[in-house]
Formats: C-alpha cells, sequence, structure tokens
C-alpha cells in the first residue's frame, strides 16, 4: 500500500528540470513564437515556431508551460494542434493544466477544443497506433518502429532495423514498461540517434514491405515481421494507402533548379547527413592530391589552383559515389526530402529533392559538372580531415580548408 502512495506522489509530481542546454532551446524557441505572434502569422506557421519531442514527455510538458505564459488567444489552438491527440498521462495532464491556466487569465478558446476520447472494446485509442522512423543512414539503413497497446502484436515495441540493400537487418518484439521505454530511446540517444520523425501510419509499413520483399531475400528479422503482417495491417493501414512521394512532394520549375542545387552545398553541411559523408580512410588519398595542388612548386595563379582543386573535388566525387550507385543515393536523398517536409524544412526539403532529381536524371554532359549535393558532402569531408590532422599552431600564410560554400576550397 505504501508503495502505492509512492508511486502516485511520483506520477503527480512536476517534470523534471530541463539541464541547460534544454532550457536555452526552450528560450529561444518562446523567443520565436513571441516574434510570430507579433507578426500574426498562420496557424501552420506557428507551429513550426516549437518542435516537441515524441520520446521526451517532460520537454513536452515544460514546453506547454512556457507557451500557457503567454496570454495570446492562438495558443490554445497552437497546444491542442500539437498535443490534441496526445494520450499519456504526462502530456495530457501537462495539456489540461496549461489550457485551464490560460482560461482564468481570461483567454477564450471552444470547450470542444480537444478531440473526444472514444473508446470501444477491441479498438486501440487513436493516436495508440505510433510509428517512429530514424533518418536514413549513409549506408541505406534506418530504424522503423511500431508502438501500439500489447493486445494488437503480444508486445508495445516493434523496432526494425531495415536496408535499401539488403531488407531486414532485425526485427524484435518488445513488451516495454514505461521506464523500460525511456531506457531504449536513452540507448538510441546514448548512440547519436536522437533525432526521429512520425509520418503517416501506412508509410512506416510501407517501408517495412520494401524490407520483406527485398530481392536480397528475406534477412534477420523477416520472419518475426511476417508472422505479424496481418494484425500490422489491420492497426497501422496497408502500404497502398501510404503518400507517393513523387505526387507529395511538389514538382520542381527548371527555372528554381538553379537555386536549389546551389542551396545543397549548405544542406551537405546538415547533421543530418553526417553519415552520408566518406570516412577518413577514403577521403585521405584526395586530401593529399588537394595538398599537392595547394604546395605545388609551379607557379600558379589563385584561378588556377581552383580550377586544379575543383578538378579534383569533382574526380573524387565520382570515385566515392561510382555512377552504378547513383540511383540509390538519389532514393535516399528523396525519402529525406520527404522527412525534411514533415519537419516543416521546405526550401531544404525542395534542395534535397532537387539532388535526387539530378542524380536520377538521364546522362549529362560533362561540361554540367558533378551532383552539387555529392560534391559538397566530399568537400566537407576533406575540411573535417584537414581539421583532424593539421598541428595545432599552423604557419602563417598556410591554406586553411574551407567548407562547401565558401568562395573556393582553400581559402587564406
Amino acid at each position: 500500500m505504501e508503495r502505492q502512495k509512492r508511486g502516485k506522489i511520483r506520477g503527480a509530481a512536476k517534470p523534471a528540470p530541463l539541464a541547460p542546454e534544454a532550457r536555452v532551446r526552450l528560450e529561444s524557441q518562446m523567443a520565436e513564437v513571441v516574434r510570430a505572434l507579433e507578426a500574426e502569422v498562420e496557424p501552420a506557421a506557428l507551429q513550426t515556431q516549437v518542435s516537441p519531442d515524441p520520446q521526451d514527455p517532460d520537454w513536452d510538458a515544460h514546453l506547454m508551460a512556457s507557451l500557457g505564459a503567454l496570454s495570446h488567444p492562438a495558443i490554445p489552438p497552437l497546444l491542442a494542434a500539437l498535443f490534441g491527440q496526445a494520450r499519456d498521462k504526462v502530456r495530457r495532464k501537462a495539456l489540461n493544466k496549461t489550457l485551464h491556466r490560460l482560461k482564468t487569465r481570461g483567454v477564450a478558446f471552444p470547450d470542444d477544443l480537444l478531440p473526444r476520447e472514444e473508446a470501444s472494446f477491441g479498438t486501440p485509442l487513436p493516436g495508440a497506433a505510433k510509428v517512429f522512423v530514424s533518418p536514413i543512414f549513409g549506408v541505406g539503413e534506418s530504424y522503423v518502429i511500431l508502438e501500439g497497446p500489447p493486445e494488437i502484436l503480444g508486445g508495445n515495441f516493434l523496432v526494425a532495423r531495415v536496408s535499401d540493400q539488403a531488407g531486414f537487418k532485425e526485427c524484435v518484439l518488445l513488451s516495454l514498461k514505461r521506464q523500460q521505454q525511456a531506457e531504449v530511446w536513452g540507448r538510441f540517444r546514448e548512440q547519436g540517434l536522437d533525432h526521429w520523425l512520425s509520418p503517416p501510419p501506412a508509410y512506416a509499413v510501407a517501408r517495412l514491405e520494401e524490407a520483406y520483399a527485398h530481392k536480397a531475400g528475406p534477412g534477420p528479422g523477416a520472419a518475426q515481421y511476417g508472422a505479424l503482417r496481418e494484425k500490422i495491417f489491420r492497426h497501422w493501414g496497408r502500404a497502398e494507402a501510404a503518400p507517393d512521394l513523387d505526387r507529395e512532394l511538389p514538382a520542381i520549375s527548371p527555372k528554381e533548379l538553379p537555386r536549389l542545387l546551389e542551396h545543397c552545398r549548405k544542406l551537405a553541411l546538415d547533421p543530418l547527413f553526417l553519415s552520408f559523408l566518406p570516412g577518413p580512410e577514403e577521403i585521405a588519398p584526395w586530401l593529399v592530391k588537394l595538398q599537392e595542388v595547394e604546395e605545388s612548386p609551379l607557379v600558379l595563379s589563385d584561378q588556377q589552383k581552383q580550377v586544379r582543386t575543383d578538378g579534383v573535388l569533382e574526380e573524387a566525387t565520382r570515385a566515392l559515389y561510382p555512377l552504378e550507385t547513383r540511383t540509390d543515393w538519389g532514393r535516399r536523398l528523396l525519402t529525406t526530402a520527404y522527412y525534411l517536409r514533415l519537419e516543416g524544412r521546405e526550401e531544404d526539403s525542395r534542395a534535397a529533392q532537387a539532388a535526387a532529381a539530378d542524380l536520377t536524371a538521364p546522362e549529362k554532359s560533362a561540361l554540367s559538372g558533378e551532383n552539387a549535393f555529392l560534391k559538397s558532402l566530399v568537400q566537407y569531408a576533406v575540411y573535417l580531415a584537414w581539421e583532424v590532422q593539421k598541428p595545432q599552431e599552423s604557419a602563417a600564410g598556410s591554406g586553411l580548408v574551407a567548407t562547401p560554400g565558401e568562395a573556393g576550397l582553400i581559402r587564406r
């Protein structure tokens, strides 16, 4: 009995305090919300100013509390859009508390702002059947996680690692209590995987079906998925209902293509694409060649050096991303473009989409140059390798490898 009382006290406690870096992030987002409210932006644009965390209910509770401190009529609809479908106790309690706080301050909103919770026997609550997908790693792998009540699958977490080259790498069904769930998400974060997306459930099923039907044959874990397919279809939908990316992503006009391809140079530096970079051993020979250009005994003008440097980069891009792999890289980029659009990063999404289209286009003239995105990845990898190996004290006037987007690869 005493244990139950202690459990109730813990369950009613306030969310854990935020770490200093998280507090700074929260204050930054609140400042963006205030600016957006002053500018009277559209509700959809207002939503992009804050970032809920599906794996961290404490963060979401702090986010709701901070939004509730803003007595503005746009805040209740924003809270409903972000958290109205939440069914866990932490978020539901924080949401109700925040809305009550706003109402007592005179902020009006309709009584039916939040969807009604309706349950019928044998049917999961709305929002109970969830999906999470990770970004695509450079080797073409990603995680797909299905979360739902244990009566659906016999467990509440289906964790699958799938590859666009080999199908299922692993697939396990877990029965996790709340604390164990937090530990699983914590282990993912420890491995650097703290970026997850929640696309339509049918899209996640489509990713699993692609792995199941892969030409390489069933991989480890395929049997586990195969035994659960029909149950998954009933509660998460069928792959046929998944969005078609060619239709979901708006077409790019030839007029805007050059601008978007130029934007790819900056996009290549995004942490989302770190796993796309060539490794240190792969990039080492090309770094040597670029240093030879920089240290050439021949008297070269800056323009001549830039031409030779650009030639090395083009050669490296063709070697590190062979033509026969370009279709794979194009598909990964197109998927990432969809993920970026889900996050409201429209310009980055269109840039990734443009790079994907450029990779899968018919054979181009050599005069058109290498794919801007892949070439920038190579340039960034060279820059990182240079930063790792350069002496702590550089001689005055020595060249430093620049990041993509700067005037040249070598800057003074």
